[in-house]
């Protein structure tokens, strides 16, 4: 009995540690964009992040597919772009960017993955972008349809 108290204890202590990293994390992001935004009220200037594209359609996959797009776009604002986060709606759907600054006139991509391992038929999946817009927010979105796996003793038509 006391074994089993002690793992159970164990376990609760590492989940709320690992919680508290995200968390500590989380706030370092937003200490981040709170200092672009705090520069840019004082030069008056903002970053612009302008997409090729906001919306992919990655057409019709079969479930268990993972597809990818890159996104491409274009600080067309007067102060350097920082994109502080980005997240999925789901985490199915993984972005990655590169960490760099962006110069005003100078482009930059983000990559989203999406796993549809478990998400079968039509999908809508939203990318939301933190940065040091003048919004603060952004948001570009992937879809499309997933053919179901067939189920196991089905009869083939």
């Amino acid at each position: 009995m006391k074994k089993l108290v002690l793992m159970v204890a164990a376990v609760a202590t590492m989940a709320l540690t690992s919680c508290n990293e995200k968390a500590q994390s989380a706030t370092i992001d937003e200490a981040n964009l709170t200092a672009a935004a705090a520069s840019k009220e004082v030069a008056g200037d903002y970053p612009e992040m302008t997409f090729a594209e906001t919306e992919f359609d990655f057409g019709t996959v079969e479930e268990g597919a993972v597809v990818e797009h890159e996104y491409k776009f274009t600080n067309t604002g007067s102060a350097p772009l920082i994109v502080v986060n980005a997240k999925g709606s789901c985490g199915c759907t993984v972005p990655t960017w590169s960490k760099e600054p962006i110069a005003p006139g100078a482009e930059g991509t983000m990559l989203v993955k999406f796993n549809t391992n478990g998400k079968p038929n039509a999908q809508t999946k939203t990318v939301t972008i933190k940065a040091n817009t003048e919004s603060g927010t952004e948001s570009i979105r992937i879809k499309g349809f997933v053919n179901p796996k067939a189920k196991a003793g089905a009869p083939n038509a």
